[in-house]
């Protein structure tokens, strides 16, 4: 009789402890996404963490309760430690897509270990302390289960019991499953992905995203890429980019072929922020290079970053497409199947051989397959350099420009044209730079490590750049090259300690809800020697339309669809920012705007003063055209036709 009592209860108490351990760990999620606690939230949760528990309890046979239930709770707290981790990197609640990447941490184990905290393993407190009990347990089990064992069989009331229990788990199930779809309705209405997990709960918000994706290519798949261009057309006719002449034409396009004909390299600087250009640090010049370059060249400084789930290879993707990330999935991954209009691509009609230089393995973020689909016709991976160790990714900045110097000079001895990307990886987070490698000593009164590390890291990134262009100087190519450089996203976090210690110490305006987004561009042309201040904020959208312009390539000609505008030819612009800040930020060319759960609640910032904008409804406007923009633009790659194996 014992073993029967016990089986029953057990499976009882197992539903019980599983309900009560998942919504803790949902509410310590909370507590980690959010820093509080909602009513709303906690019912959320509350019937999310009902759902999961009613489901397994259905369809997991009794005998193995105790092995599928623990494991679950394994699993499941595995699943809510990486997205805390995920969340404190990106600063976004991470969807069933994003925790599908998690093959790629191994890779970036040395940015991942810095953000974990003690606290953080709290999910996994309730398994190690059970695990001594287990033993017990099964240990005295093992020995009642040798003692004989009568009455086996169930009696039909304890059958009937059964049987109205699992149908009170059903209709608890189903009752659960419907209040929640109500909030999932609800919550479609909330472009906020931040505010709509908090009122969802996390596991509704997995629901929501994958119902709102799959509803969005039901929809793409009826659509016409053609007309969708159409509409395209149509909503940038209606956005005042560039003021118009009194006959109401477009003012024609300054700087046209300033640079046509010449090679083009682009550098894309890792975690590189515009703030420490002509900045100095206890008397030492943190970016001479740079400083000195952007003197003489065309400088951005106000200059946005726009990149998507992707990170590094989302800036990559832009700066080749003009397309918006869609946010959902890395570019590289969910659109290296399409047949994308590339910057590669038009320069390919004009004779250009194109190139992609980068220390890492290519499959890292599916590069080996986003290269081909961009356009370019070959790339140079880890196997291409010497690893001198700078840190895990391998190579140094020197050591991949030397790799490719050779390559070019190559084209140049063969008289061929070309285009050549760099991405650099020695200012990679952790900023650990070699001591034999480091060129400036940070004051003791920088004590914030990462900060210390950061400014290490970007200086030798500008020597790094000052020893490619003492190389193309040396091998004849300055003088025919187009160079632009840009970083691909930040590097510090937003935080109050380092925020005031760069104000302190580099004596330069700083604010972590603006200048964290504020990348630099710098664009040289030949034998250019004055340089021009471009005030004009613009994004990572921008640089293909801009650069084009110079090299004498009109994409109006070449009906080719951008989302980005040149920015020496814009006089007003609007652009979106979907990551790191929540869908409806953008920018324009006074505020950076962040969303509430719509825009009457939504927050901004002046870009030049980062003092607070309380006066809203001037860029409502621009809030519902960026909107409307972002969508286009995820309807037209997604209408974009697949490219042949």
């Amino acid at each position: 009789m014992y073993n029967s009592k016990y089986e029953r209860i057990s499976s009882r108490t197992l539903f019980i402890v599983l309900f009560i351990l998942l919504l803790l760990k949902l509410t310590l999620l909370r507590y980690f996404f959010f820093q509080g606690l909602s009513g709303i939230g906690l019912l959320t949760d509350t019937l999310g963490a009902l759902t999961v528990v009613c489901v397994l309890d259905l369809i997991v046979p009794k005998r193995w309760k105790r092995m599928v239930y623990g494991g679950f709770n394994l699993i499941f707290s595995l699943v809510l430690f990486a997205a805390t981790l995920y969340n404190v990197h990106f600063s976004s609640v991470p969807t069933y897509t994003a925790l599908s990447e998690l093959g790629q941490v191994a890779q970036v184990r040395g940015s991942i270990g810095p953000l974990i905290r003690p606290v953080h393993f709290m999910f996994f407190v309730d398994i190690v302390l059970a695990l001594p009990l287990w033993f017990i347990l099964r240990s005295r089990r093992t020995s009642r289960s040798q003692g004989s064992y009568s009455n086996s069989g169930l009696s039909f009331g304890k059958s009937r019991r059964r049987y109205w229990g699992k149908v009170g788990v059903a209709l608890t199930a189903a009752f659960s499953i419907v209040l929640s779809g109500s909030f999932i309705v609800k919550g479609e209405t909330i472009d906020n992905e931040l505010v709509r997990a908090e009122n969802l709960g996390f596991l509704n918000y997995q629901v929501s995203s994958a119902i709102l994706t799959s509803k969005e290519n039901e929809a793409i798949a009826n659509g016409n890429i053609n007309e969708t261009i159409v509409k395209i057309n149509q909503l940038v006719s209606q956005y005042p980019y560039q003021d118009k002449t009194s006959h109401g034409s477009p003012v024609k396009a300054k700087y046209f072929g300033e640079a046509k004909g010449s090679n083009l390299i682009v550098l894309q600087l890792e975690s590189f922020q515009n703030f420490p250009i002509h900045a100095s640090l206890g008397g030492q010049v943190l970016t001479p290079v740079l400083n000195e370059l952007a003197s003489e060249s065309y400088y951005f400084p106000h200059f946005f970053q726009q990149i998507g789930q992707g990170n590094t290879s989302d800036a990559e993707f832009m700066s080749n497409t003009s397309i918006y990330p869609t946010g959902v999935v890395p570019m590289s991954a969910g659109y290296s199947d399409r047949d994308l209009p590339s910057l590669p691509k038009l320069l390919r009609e004009r004779g250009y051989q194109s190139e992609t230089f980068h220390g890492n393995d290519v499959t890292f973020w599916n590069r080996n397959k986003m290269y081909p689909a961009i356009g370019f016709d070959r790339y140079f991976d880890k196997p291409s350099f010497k690893n001198d160790r700078f840190n895990d990714f391998g190579p140094s900045d020197e050591e991949l420009y030397r790799v490719g110097v050779e390559k070019m000079t190559a084209h140049q001895a063969a008289n061929e044209p070309f285009y050549a990307q760099f991405i650099t990886a020695s200012s990679h987070s952790p900023f650990k730079v070699p001591a034999d490698r480091a060129r400036i000593t940070v004051p003791e009164t920088i004590t914030n490590t990462l900060l210390h590390d950061y400014l290490q890291a970007i200086n030798y990134t500008d020597y790094a750049v000052g020893q490619l262009i003492n190389e193309l100087k040396a091998s004849g190519l300055w003088d025919n090259t187009t160079l632009v450089i840009y970083g691909d996203h930040f590097g510090l976090p937003a935080n109050d300690e380092i925020t005031k210690q760069i104000q302190d110490n580099l004596n330069v305006p700083y604010d972590g809800n603006v200048s964290r987004f504020n990348i630099p561009l710098i664009i040289h042309t030949p034998q250019q020697s004055k340089g021009q201040v471009v005030e004009q904020p613009g994004g990572q959208l921008d640089i293909m339309p801009t650069v084009l312009n110079l090299m004498g390539v009109s994409l109006q000609e070449e009906q080719f669809t951008a989302f980005g505008h040149d920015l020496l030819n814009m006089d007003h612009n609007a652009f979106g920012i979907r990551y790191y800040l929540p869908t409806g930020s953008f920018v324009n060319n006074e505020i950076m705007f962040v969303p509430g759960a719509g825009f009457d609640d939504g927050k901004a910032y002046s870009i030049t003063t980062y003092e607070p904008v309380t006066d809203l409804e001037p860029y409502r406007a621009d809030y519902e055209h960026v909107l409307s923009l972002m969508k286009l633009s995820d309807e037209y790659v997604k209408l974009l036709p697949k490219r042949a194996p």
